[in-house]
């Protein structure tokens, strides 16, 4: 994936919360006000209040061990601090069985019928034969769109009776694709408030029904989160979390979010791993996350940037200069 594609991905965060790291990293005194100015940029990114205020000592306690002076060694060590706090490696796969079974939760409007058809074409395009379960018995619309997903990417789709039993429809997904010896098994389930007790207790009844169509499935379940709803998405997966075991997170919508930096408090909240990221509306759009492309999203105006030089350059222009 191109590093310019998260760059603009990314660009609402940067232009809303991170508009004044480059002038503020552009001075060389690491008073007071450099910090706090710093930590109010990274909340107002998302981040979250702990998290910016963990990163903040911990580049202060830098700062004054190592005597830094130059912008650069902060912003140097601003970016491995982040990177760091993201960078956590995504489970191993649990067994080699097939098919493997991957399991979508969220609430509605998070994005998970998207992101569970483009999961699927990722897939296919890797060589794997998938096949899509709609769950989603509770909206004949999200049906709907994950047929016309499915027929738009040439993927074939499990799919039950508008108000029927959603783990009926696991099972059934499960059979035929271990009849026609299929690889992967994506289920887009209903789209569910995570305070809701009973529409949660039916997540753990299609968990339950997954392992007796096949010992072992789900073999991951994955939270979606919406991007652009920043805190209440850690509110959100902190739920989910504690109803049914979760393996990762697939941050949806990020481009067009003006809170990129949620990333960094979910990790750091709730210390899974961000499996995949949406950057873009084409089937393709949603990718690997990559933390080191991730910061460089976040931080990409910071480096275009370097204010002192520019500073200098204009004064070197002027007549006389």
């Amino acid at each position: 994936m191109p590093v310019s594609q998260w760059k603009d991905a990314l660009s609402r965060t940067r232009r809303v919360a991170l508009a004044r790291l480059g002038s503020l990293l552009g001075t060389s005194d690491l008073d007071d006000s450099f910090w706090e100015i710093l930590e109010a940029s990274l909340i107002q990114a998302d981040a979250g209040s702990d998290v910016a205020l963990a990163i903040v000592e911990d580049l202060r306690k830098q700062a004054a061990a190592n005597g830094w002076q130059e912008r650069q060694e902060t912003l140097e060590a601003l970016r491995k601090s982040l990177e760091a706090r993201v960078d956590l490696a995504p489970p191993s796969a649990a067994s080699d069985d097939r098919p493997q079974v991957t399991l979508l939760v969220g609430v509605n409007g998070s994005g998970k019928t998207t992101s569970a058809a483009k999961l699927a074409h990722r897939l296919a395009l890797d060589g794997q034969e998938v096949l899509l379960a709609a769950a989603d018995t509770y909206r004949a619309a999200g049906a709907e769109q994950l047929e016309r997903w499915a027929t738009r990417l040439d993927l074939p789709v499990v799919r039950g009776d508008e108000g029927g039993d959603s783990a009926a429809v696991v099972y059934q997904a499960i059979q035929q694709a271990q009849r026609q010896s299929i690889d992967t098994v994506i289920v887009d389930t209903s789209g569910r408030m995570h305070t809701s007790h009973n529409l949660m207790a039916e997540l753990e009844k299609i968990g339950r029904v997954a392992g007796k169509a096949m010992p072992g499935a789900p073999h991951r379940t994955l939270i979606v989160l919406d991007a652009t709803t920043g805190q209440n998405a850690l509110a959100q997966a902190e739920g989910f979390s504690k109803a049914v075991p979760a393996d990762g997170i697939i941050l949806a919508k990020l481009d067009s979010s003006a809170k990129g930096g949620i990333g960094l408090a979910v990790v750091e909240r709730l210390r899974l791993p961000i499996i995949y990221v949406g950057l873009g509306e084409g089937a393709e759009d949603l990718v690997a996350f990559d933390p080191e492309a991730y910061v460089d999203g976040l931080l990409a105006d910071v480096t275009a940037h370097p204010i002192q030089e520019e500073s200098s350059a204009r004064q070197e222009a002027r007549p006389g200069g």
